[in-house]
C-alpha cells in the first residue's frame, strides 16, 4: 500500500522537472471535501433556524419582548401606500431589504413575509424540526472531521510548518509586500509557491484556530444538553445564551466572508491547477517570474 506521502494518479502528460509535486495528502483532502459539505449544510439549515426568530440579542435572554437587548433583526413593516416592506435592522441603522430579507418569494412565487428566502435555507420550506435535524447531524459530523484534522495536522505537522505564520513572515514590511500583491493581483509562481505566503497562513490559521473553534463553542452553548452538563458553564462564557447564538451568527457571517475570499483567489490564481491540487494532491507551481519574491 502506498504511503500517504506518496504521490497518487501521475499525469498523462510529461510536466518539466521540478514544477509538479504533492502539496496536499489525502487526509488533508478528504477531511477539506467533508467541510465544504458540513459547512454548506450547516449554514442552510442554520438560516431555515434563524428563521423561526430572526432576531439576535445579547444578554441571557432573547425573546419578543426583550427589545433593549435585540440589536439584529430580519422582519417587514406597513408602508403609507398599503404595501410592505422588507426591513433589516443593526443597532440603530434600518435597511430596506425588499425582495431578499424580510419580505421574498415563496417556492410557489408569492410574496412572504421571511427572514431569509427559500433558496437560501435547507429545507426550502420553512421546518424548524427538520432543519434542527440536519443541522445537529452536520455539526458533529463537522466537529468530528475537525478533530480529526487537528490530530493528523499536529501528528504530521503539517499545522506547524504549513499553517501557523513564522515568525520572519510576520514582518510589517512582509505584510505590506504581501497585502500590495494581492491588491495587484500577482501571485507567486516557482518555487515562491511552494509554500503558503503571510496572508494566506493568517487566513487559515485564525480560521482553523479561531474562528472554527468558537463556531463550535457558541453552538454547543446553545443546547440544553450540554449547558445541564457542564453546569451552564459554556454559556457563562459568552454572557449567556443568547449571546452565544448572536456570536454564533457572526462566526456564521464570517466564515461565508472566508469562503467568498477563498473561492475568488483561487478562481484568480488558477482554478484548474488549485482543484487539482485539493482533489489528486498535486500540484504546478508553474515557472517564476525575474525578481519575483514571497515569504
Amino acid at each position: 500500500m502506498a504511503s500517504l506521502a506518496e504521490p497518487i494518479g501521475l499525469p498523462a502528460a510529461p510536466v518539466p522537472p521540478g514544477r509538479v509535486y504533492y502539496r496536499h495528502r489525502i487526509v488533508t483532502r478528504v477531511c477539506h471535501w467533508i467541510n465544504v459539505l458540513c459547512i454548506g449544510f450547516l449554514i442552510a439549515s442554520g438560516l431555515n433556524i434563524f428563521n423561526a426568530h430572526p432576531a439576535l440579542y445579547w444578554g441571557k435572554y432573547g425573546a419578543d419582548n426583550d427589545d433593549a437587548r435585540r440589536w439584529f433583526e430580519i422582519g417587514a413593516m406597513d408602508l403609507p401606500d398599503g404595501t410592505a416592506a422588507g426591513i433589516t435592522r443593526v443597532g440603530d441603522v434600518h435597511l430596506t431589504t425588499t425582495g431578499v430579507l424580510g419580505i421574498n418569494r415563496a417556492a410557489n412565487g408569492q410574496l412572504q413575509q421571511q427572514g431569509f428566502p427559500d433558496w437560501l435555507t435547507f429545507p426550502t420550506n420553512r421546518d424548524l424540526a427538520t432543519a434542527r435535524r440536519w443541522h445537529f447531524f452536520f455539526a458533529w459530523l463537522f466537529i468530528l472531521n475537525g478533530l480529526a484534522y487537528l490530530v493528523y495536522g499536529f501528528a504530521t505537522r503539517h499545522l506547524q510548518d504549513d499553517v501557523w505564520p513564522r515568525l520572519r513572515q510576520l514582518s510589517p514590511a512582509n505584510i505590506a509586500h504581501d497585502i500590495v500583491r494581492h491588491a495587484k493581483l500577482q501571485f507567486p509562481r516557482g518555487d515562491e509557491d511552494r509554500h503558503y505566503h503571510i496572508l494566506q497562513r493568517l487566513a487559515y490559521a485564525g480560521t482553523v484556530f479561531v474562528l472554527l473553534p468558537l463556531m463550535v463553542a457558541t453552538g454547543l452553548s446553545m443546547s440544553p444538553g450540554f449547558d445541564a452538563a457542564l453546569g451552564g458553564l459554556l454559556p457563562g462564557l459568552f454572557g449567556g445564551r443568547a449571546s452565544a447564538r448572536s456570536l454564533h451568527f457572526i462566526t456564521m457571517d464570517l466564515t461565508v466572508a472566508f469562503i467568498v475570499i477563498h473561492v475568488a483567489m483561487v478562481i484568480l490564481a488558477g482554478p484548474i491547477n488549485q482543484l487539482r491540487s485539493m482533489i489528486t494532491g498535486r500540484y504546478d507551481v508553474g515557472v517564476a517570474k525575474p525578481g519575483e519574491r514571497s515569504e
